[in-house]
């Protein structure tokens, strides 16, 4: 039996007058690799953004309905606690550019005033750089700016800034849309050992990207959530016609 640790209930999610989340049921397994796919202005960034409460830095949101993370309301806890929980990392790989690669794995700590020892920071900056398969790449210029790693190196980077502050769930805004194909594979590679420790929820508008990485995909259009699947299941046969028109290239 699978154990859920986002559950979604009757979601909703408004920019002012614009709705741009309607009423989203769903379940993610632990675990598990998530795809969110759907076309521009589907509502799937913005429902990524409420599942840490994101979107809330957006003057004029407003949401209604549940959000569950281990069962537990996400919408009753502080936010801070939250994005702890929740990690997040964004489209664009970006570091912070006047930190080193050390002080930009543990920065999490120092924004959210969590004091921790040398050998702790220590501990964790090793075993973060690691998790992301670039410990054995970084370890002798951990005083360098990240922002002299490349574009694929920061993108794990920015993972290992994440994955530092040891969250459940892990949240993805098209992340390697600004990568190069073999940068790309890296992070497709990181993704499936991430989540033997962290769960995955995955944004992205590469249908080819969403069947390789994921073990369940979400197929959002008008704001809906359509269809939510095995991704094999969903990409050989889905229910809803507006999913196989999608998955077909008859629209986008």
């Amino acid at each position: 039996m699978e154990s859920t640790v986002i559950k979604s209930t009757n979601f909703s999610a408004w920019f002012g007058s614009n709705h741009a989340v309607r009423n989203v049921s769903m379940e993610v397994p632990k675990n598990k690799v998530i795809a969110v796919m759907g076309p521009s202005g589907c509502g799937k960034t913005t429902y990524l953004r409420c599942i840490n409460r994101m979107h809330e830095l957006t003057p004029g949101a407003t949401s209604k309905g549940e959000m569950l993370l281990n069962k537990e309301d996400v919408y009753a806890m502080h936010p801070i606690f939250v994005r702890l929980k929740i990690g997040m990392v964004f489209q664009r790989p970006n570091p912070f550019p006047n930190l080193s690669i050390y002080d930009n794995v543990i920065a999490g700590y120092k924004l959210n005033g969590i004091k921790i020892a040398k050998a702790e920071k220590d501990r964790i900056v090793e075993h973060s750089l690691t998790r992301v398969a670039m410990w054995n790449e970084v370890k002798d210029s951990l005083t360098k700016k990240g922002s002299f790693l490349s574009g694929g190196q920061q993108q794990r980077l920015c993972i290992a800034r994440a994955v530092a502050m040891e969250p459940e769930v892990l949240l993805f805004d098209e992340p390697t849309s600004a990568l190069d194909p073999i940068s790309t594979s890296t992070v497709e590679q990181l993704f499936h050992e991430l989540k033997t420790n962290y769960t995955l929820i995955i944004v992205t508008h590469n249908m080819q990207q969403a069947a390789r990485i994921s073990d369940k995909t979400a197929f959002f259009y008008v704001g809906e959530l359509v269809e939510y699947d095995d991704t094999k299941k969903m990409f050989t046969n889905p229910r809803d016609l507006r999913t196989q028109n999608y998955i077909t290239g008859r629209f986008s």
